[in-house]
């Protein structure tokens, strides 16, 4: 059996070379998901925004619950 050292050595090579390109890949997708996503989406808005939701509001039966369910789909 003959083993050829160039042969492991290129594919030495490629393995190195491929999972550093993965390592990059992977980091860089992981930056741009949090560069993108927010950083924490429910938190209480800043400024001059208003809440228009509250849970409590309507006091309604339950049949009147489960129309407005099926009317807007909430």
């Amino acid at each position: 059996m003959v083993l050829s050292l160039r042969r492991w050595l290129s594919r030495i090579l490629f393995v190195v070379i491929f999972t550093l390109l993965l390592l990059i890949v992977t980091g860089s997708y992981r930056w741009l998901v949090d560069a993108i996503a927010p950083v924490h989406p429910y938190r209480e808005p800043k400024g001059a925004a208003l809440k228009v939701f509250q849970a409590d509001a309507e006091k309604g039966s339950m049949a009147d619950r489960l129309r407005w369910f099926y009317w807007y789909g909430e």
